[in-house]
């Protein structure tokens, strides 16, 4: 778990596994001297030829949010239905980001995720402790066990572009977590 560099125990430098992670992750597994991702070589952009004009929406709207739905829920399926690795602290709470009034639980589907994770927040160099927790019940007792609006926040911040949300809402957690689930009076609960 830690490489020693140096010759002696003064010389040795702790380094954590989250580094070999994010060195396979990173664009030729290379890393800068300072020890974050060297960034992607970057083709240059294409001139534009004139001016964009404006895009009328499109007739399909309705078929298009529905595309979009039912990829959604597939991807909801698959969540569920695997396991992620949720960091925690050394109380054994998972840990949390908030942001747009919601706690959001940070869930990472594999090891070079949570440590791209890691490094983006400067803190590639300490050891990151998780647990491996089904999607499901990340979702249908996590999320409810938080006391407040809470998601769960799929590969985020790992700079892959590939997060993914979980909001708090009815078909997503369950109902009693829900913001947008109906009042006892038939009408929208506000939390």
């Amino acid at each position: 778990m830690i490489e020693a560099e140096g010759g002696g125990p003064e010389g040795r430098v702790r380094r954590s596994r989250l580094a070999e992670y994010a060195e396979m992750a990173a664009p030729g597994g290379q890393l800068d001297d300072d020890g974050s991702a060297a960034p992607p070589p970057q083709a240059p952009s294409p001139p534009v030829a004139e001016p964009l004009a404006t895009v009328d929406a499109p007739q399909d709207v309705p078929d298009e949010v529905a595309r979009r739905r039912r990829e959604f829920a597939v991807l909801l399926g698959e969540f569920r239905r695997t396991p992620v690795l949720v960091p925690v602290d050394e109380d054994e709470d998972p840990l949390v980001g908030e942001w747009g009034g919601v706690r959001w639980i940070y869930a990472f589907s594999d090891e070079p995720a949570l440590a791209r994770f890691a490094f983006a927040r400067g803190e590639g160099g300490r050891e990151w402790v998780y647990r491996r927790v089904l999607g499901a019940r990340l979702l249908d007792a996590g999320v409810p066990a938080a006391g407040v609006p809470c998601g769960v926040a799929l590969d985020v911040g790992s700079g892959d572009g590939q997060g993914v949300l979980f909001p708090p809402v009815v078909g997503i957690v369950p109902d009693a977590a829900a913001v947008d689930a109906p009042a006892e009076d038939g009408g929208e609960e506000s939390r």
